[in-house]
This record gives structure tokens, sequence and C-alpha cells, in this order.
């Protein structure tokens, strides 16, 4: 007793996971779902709404046995030959067509007859409409590949030759129950497609737009990138000397100048703007002159004025230093 209750419990469990994964889960299930009700709006007019919605695999001798009596059965063709079927139950059959013909669901009791040729010619577009929904709404989906590329072939008003026109292998079944013409009449739609799809790859899903901290951080690293190749023109200094104005003007091609302080082996690197950046010792290479740096930094020119007293306060010796 308990047993049964236990395996009670579990199979409820599966069937509702089932049921939920069928009402909510992305795919060929939630495509198949919309693409049905704009099949029916754009086409016929028709409000459609699917009431449930369930994906299962089954083997040919079971689908066999799941098309309804008198249903219009839709012979699908697809990638790599394959065959699927699309089966319209009698009241969804009536009321796409009474949609096309009367502008609106009677839901009157229907007469038992068989679906014709004539009645396959009017859905067969919106069939292909939804077939085509479904197909765009899987671009990026794994499940293109088994439920994409499918459109109507012909129709059979009989099931009994369905096991001599599909392949023996496992078909995956997405029946969906349909409240159509506002609750008018209520029918189904089975769609049967080979379990193993041999359509088209998903497409990449292209990256999307970056947000505003990425797109921050990519201009300030190509900002950054763009500085660093700018050109920087650096002053080779040997010796500084200080001239009185006069003697300045009056400079001749040929005089010589003195630098008491000039050193090869302390020359400066300047920036235009007079920033130390580096020293050096004066020599050459391959024929030019050249600087070797060395491996001690300049001390950096001071440039607030309080700094720069308290520098050359400093630098005096300390008989001439004077405070305030």
């Amino acid at each position: 007793m308990a047993e049964a209750q236990q395996d009670g419990i579990i199979r409820r469990k599966i069937a509702a996971s089932q049921a939920l994964m069928a009402e909510g889960s992305p795919g060929a299930d939630r495509g198949w779902r919309i693409a049905l009700a704009r099949a029916a709006r754009d086409m016929l007019a028709l409000p459609l709404e699917v009431t449930s919605l369930a994906l299962h695999r089954r083997s040919l001798a079971e689908v066999l046995e799941l098309p309804p009596p008198q249903a219009l059965i839709a012979v699908l063709q697809g990638p790599a030959e394959g065959l699927g079927l699309l089966v319209l139950s009698p009241p969804a059959l009536a009321a796409m067509i009474e949609a096309q013909t009367l502008g609106k669901v009677s839901g009157l009791a229907l007469a038992a007859r068989k679906p014709t040729r004539t009645d396959a010619a009017m859905v067969a577009p919106t069939l292909d409409a939804a077939l085509d929904g479904l197909e765009q709404s899987l671009a990026q989906e794994a499940d293109l590949q088994w439920a994409g590329g499918f459109r109507y072939a012909s129709f059979l008003d009989d099931p009994r030759p369905l096991g001599l026109v599909l392949e023996d292998i496992d078909y995956r079944v997405m029946t969906a129950e349909l409240s159509l013409g506002l609750g008018a009449r209520q029918g189904s739609v089975l769609l049967v497609l080979p379990a193993e799809g041999k359509g088209a790859r998903p497409m990449q899903a292209l990256p999307g737009p970056p947000d505003a901290a990425q797109a921050g951080l990519a201009f300030a690293q190509a900002l950054g990138a763009q500085i660093e190749q700018t050109s920087c023109v650096l002053d080779a200094v040997v010796a500084r000397v200080s001239l009185p104005l006069a003697q300045v003007l009056g400079l001749q091609i040929g005089e010589v100048i003195g630098l008491p302080r000039a050193s090869i082996e302390r020359v400066k690197f300047e920036t235009m703007d007079g920033l130390p950046l580096a020293e050096g010792r004066l020599g050459q290479n391959r024929g030019m002159r050249a600087i070797r740096l060395n491996a001690g930094a300049p001390r950096a020119v001071a440039t607030d004025p309080d700094a720069e007293s308290s520098t050359a306060l400093a630098a005096l010796p300390e008989p001439m230093r004077q405070t305030a």
C-alpha cells in the first residue's frame, strides 16, 4: 500500500515537472505556442489561445495512434527529405474554415465529415505561417535542428497510409490544446517531427551593446594608447649659463663661451617646460653621440614657490642661511 502511494506521488511529480517545462521553458514548445497564435491572427483574423501544450517523444507505432477521427492530416516536408505531420482536430479545422468563409467562428455543432482537398488548400497558408514563425523563433535555439525547415507538402484524410509514409524512427510530438474564436470552439493541433533533426544549426547570438562601464573603460584604453603614440620632444642639457643681456646681444660668430659646470658624466634629459626626467653619461654609439642613462633619477623640479625657497635655502652653506 505504501509503495503504491509512493509510486503515485513520484508519477505526479514527474507529470507536474513535464507540464511546467511545456508551459514556460524556452525552445520549440514555447515558440510553437506563439507561432500558432500569430499565424491565426495574421492570416485568419482568428483569436487563438493555446490553453496547454505538451512535448513528448514517441515511436512510429505510437504516432499512428495519435490522430483523432476525421482529422485533417497535413504531411510536412523538411530538411534532408525528412517528413513530419501537422494534425488538425475537426473543431480546429472548422474554426479556421469558418473564419475565412463566415468571418467568425459559429460554435454550432459539427456535422461528421472527412476533410477535403479544399479544406487543406484553405488552411495550408496558415499552417506554413505557423511553421515559419516557429523557425524564426528558434533562430538561436538548439531546437532549430529538429523543429525548423518544415513546410506543408500534402494532406491525408485517413491515417491508415501513415505507416507507409513515415520512417520507422522516433518522433517529437507537440500537442497543443486550443481555444478558438474567444472560446467558441475547443480543438487541438498535433505537430509530429523526426526526433533527430537534420536542419540548420542555430545562429550565434550577436554581442549586445556594451554597458556604460565597459564603454568608459574601452574609451580610456583607446585614449591611453593614442596618447602613448604621441611624439614627445626631450632636450639633452649639458650645461646652463647665465650671461648679461648686453653680452648676449653682442655675441659674434666664432666667439667662445665657457661652460664651467659642464660635465659629460651628468647630461640631463628635460621636457620642453624644463622638467627633468633622467640623467646620463655622454658617449658614442655606432659613430653617433649617445647618452647612457644612469640608475638614479634626477630630483623633480618643485612648482610650489614655498618649496622652491626651501630648496634654495637648503642648498646654501650653513653660515649664509637666514631664516625669518
